[in-house]
């Protein structure tokens, strides 16, 4: 049972985390991220499938080769939009810079070998889809381990607009599908709160 007490800390950590993006230049010991990501492993998942995958990015040429292999694209999706280039020189350094001054990055993947096989295609995409809300779920635990540990922490979603590029510079097995990049460190500055919509305007009684 867990006590009133506890209750308002759970709250209280839950609505004090922030996407954080900018870090203080300091390492994170290897022993603490491996404890947020064990946290990330309590996350639920549909049948207990656990189909989460973490690729924790630790050398400083990983990093620059996955930024610059995902940099391609983004520059090509940016030009294909009319997207200034002045402006995409901003957008493509800002996410760069981003990336590469994290203390800590992890790609979070989907093992779809883990997905049951069906003969049509709706149950084969739900299938899929109950594997990303786990991967998902994975992801949140693991900004929510992070934050009660002191730590930042943002999840970004540019590997899912190249999954192949990224499962390509890392060399990961054809069954990891990359959901999600996040950044871990200590932040530099602690965002402002942004207001939240009331209950009552996303909740439906019936």
């Amino acid at each position: 049972m867990i006590d009133s007490g506890e209750t308002n800390q759970l709250q209280d950590l839950i609505r004090s985390r922030r996407s954080v993006r900018r870090f203080l230049p300091k390492a994170v010991q290897k022993e603490q991220v491996f404890q947020i990501l064990e946290s990330a492993t309590w996350a639920p998942s549909a049948h207990n499938r656990q189909p989460w995958r973490f690729v924790v990015l630790m050398t400083e040429e990983t990093r620059v080769r996955f930024v610059e292999t995902m940099s391609i694209l983004f520059r090509q999706d940016l030009l294909a939009d009319g997207t200034p280039e002045m402006e995409i020189e901003r957008a493509v350094n800002r996410a760069r810079q981003r990336i590469l001054n994290a203390p800590v990055a992890v790609l979070l993947c989907l093992d779809t070998s883990l997905c049951d096989i069906y003969s049509d295609q709706r149950r084969q995409d739900a299938e899929f889809l109950m594997g990303v809300q786990g991967v998902a779920m994975a992801g949140s635990t693991m900004l929510l381990a992070a934050h009660a540990a002191g730590l930042g922490g943002v999840w970004m979603c540019a590997p899912l607009f190249a999954p192949g590029s990224a499962k390509s510079v890392l060399d990961l097995p054809q069954e990891w599908e990359p959901q999600g990049l996040i950044l871990l460190g200590y932040p530099a500055d602690i965002p402002k709160s942004r207001p939240r919509r009331l209950v009552d305007e996303v909740t439906r009684f019936v």
